[in-house]
């Protein structure tokens, strides 16, 4: 039976840092003089900071320069930094280590795709850093999820096809990444906006051990 591989998005499935980029955001769209929601934030989830900051601009109906553009950028990002400094272990979302643990156990290759380029520092905050043989996030990628290069990516470094991979997401970018890759795709989150997804469930609280073994033996 060949082996399974499993790929975890960070934000939104592992740890909830979609919170302090929405702050980063809100205080750069209110320095620009225009209000930023949390509802207008959903359509951030998932996308990488560029398009990000290009979607804020439209909102805002602002125009830079590519000099100003950049500028913005990197201001976001210290913003963004200096509030997951204080991460720590209780940022992690509900029986994720136990999902983790589990499968460490039962020796099945583990890899995080992120569009986060943060994504070692978080995992080095919250101590989880150890459970993943591969990390791929936004310094190694060049095209944004819904694109599957991120995940393709971390099943090769996992020497697996991709259709012997499972992804756990919470954005429908991701999800459809993880389909184009040809692979499981599980969501976290809401059945009616994941729609796109294999499986679906709300958090990990709702995934079992007899669902994770059934995962390891098929592929869809």
């Amino acid at each position: 039976m060949a082996q399974r591989g499993f790929i975890f998005d960070l934000d939104g499935v592992i740890v909830d840092t979609a919170k302090y980029h929405y702050l980063a955001w809100k205080k750069l769209a209110n320095e620009l003089g225009f209000e930023f929601t949390q509802q207008q934030n959903e359509m951030f989830k998932g996308v990488s900071r560029k398009r990000c900051l290009e979607i804020l601009l439209q909102i805002g109906g602002i125009t830079a320069s590519e000099a100003q553009f950049n500028t913005w950028m990197v201001e976001k990002n210290r913003d963004y930094l200096a509030y997951i400094a204080h991460m720590d272990a209780t940022e992690i979302l509900p029986e994720v280590p136990k999902v983790l643990k589990y499968l460490k156990k039962m020796n099945i290759p583990l890899a995080l795709g992120s569009a986060s380029k943060n994504a070692v520092p978080i995992l080095e905050k919250v101590h989880l850093k150890e459970y993943f043989d591969s990390i791929i996030d936004g310094n190694q990628v060049t095209k944004a999820k819904p694109d599957p290069e991120v995940f393709l990516m971390a099943a090769k470094q996992l020497g697996l096809a991709p259709q012997h991979c499972v992804v756990f997401e919470d954005a429908v970018a991701g999800i459809q990444a993880a389909n184009a890759a040809g692979m499981v795709s599980i969501g976290i989150g809401e059945k009616e906006v994941l729609k796109e997804a294999h499986y679906v469930f709300k958090d990990f609280t709702e995934i079992t051990v007899p669902f994770l073994d059934q995962l390891m033996k098929s592929t869809h």
